[in-house]
């Protein structure tokens, strides 16, 4: 099942999108002629973007800052794009943070995590999904990240959120089938972007060069994916692949052991 058709009166909304992955994407999907809606809280970044994409392409570019982790920003965010009359025909949940380090880090950024990793997607994905089975076409796609495919000592909070992610995107990826709407789950390894320096992890500088993405091939392997309807996927090709998909199936037991061996760099960090 294809992404839907681009429509003047529709918008692929893309959290995160003022840089990295969430970037990218909106870069893709407006190469592909979709108007775009770019949510993040650097207007700056956003409104520098959306007027690149709509000189570069010719599409609608809106840049609505928002703050994903508060609920009355969603809430707001929901109200710009409806007074905009925009129909929401893709979303892609993007915007994430980590927090490297053993549990628990300042309670107030872990809870943080977990809105802005779980309860912004759920929220988004309540709004948007129900409409689009009832047109009988449009896309999800939700990043997740290998670090969901097994529990992860010193980014806890993290791995679990972003296993959520993905359990609930695969979840809807089935109950979706037959109606139009396809929802696809991105897990990426490690990614060359802001992220590496706004969270900092360390255990990723011990992983095989061979594992690291560029946030293009990311953007790239997600939106191919959706097109094909797939349920998740793995950016990277094949060796990727093979290197982080035995995490998902390994007993848990020897999941744990290899995952606290290889996050040592983090465990040992200073727990604020």
């Amino acid at each position: 099942m294809p992404l839907p058709p681009p429509d003047p009166g529709s918008t692929a909304v893309v959290t995160g999108a003022s840089a990295g992955i969430g970037r990218e994407l909106a870069r893709g999907l407006a190469r592909r002629g979709h108007g775009v809606t770019l949510v993040a809280r650097r207007r700056e970044r956003l409104e520098e973007l959306a007027g690149e994409l709509a000189d570069a392409h010719g599409i609608r570019a809106e840049a609505l800052p928002a703050d994903l982790g508060d609920a009355g920003d969603r809430a707001r965010l929901a109200d710009a794009i409806a007074e905009r009359q925009l129909a929401v025909e893709i979303l892609v949940n993007n915007a994430g943070f980590g927090i490297y380090g053993p549990f628990p880090g300042p309670l107030d950024r872990e809870l943080e995590q977990v809105d802005v990793l779980v309860a912004a997607v759920v929220d988004l994905n309540a709004r948007y999904l129900p409409a689009m089975v009832e047109r009988g076409r449009g896309t999800i796609v939700n990043l997740s990240s290998t670090a969901g495919l097994q529990a992860l000592p010193g980014n806890g909070t993290y791995a679990a959120s972003k296993a959520f992610v993905l359990y609930h995107s695969e979840a809807l990826h089935a109950e979706t089938r037959g109606t139009g709407v396809t929802v696809t789950a991105v897990c990426p390894g490690p990614v060359r972007t802001e992220f590496q320096e706004t969270s900092g992890p360390r255990f990723q500088t011990a992983l095989p060069k061979f594992t690291w993405c560029d946030p293009e091939r990311v953007a790239e392997d997600a939106l191919a994916a959706a097109e094909r309807g797939k349920r998740t996927v793995v950016p990277g090709g094949p060796a990727v692949r093979l290197f982080f998909g035995p995490n998902r199936i390994a007993p848990p037991g020897l999941a744990l052991a290899v995952a606290r061996r290889v996050m040592a760099p983090d465990l040992d960090r200073d727990p604020d």
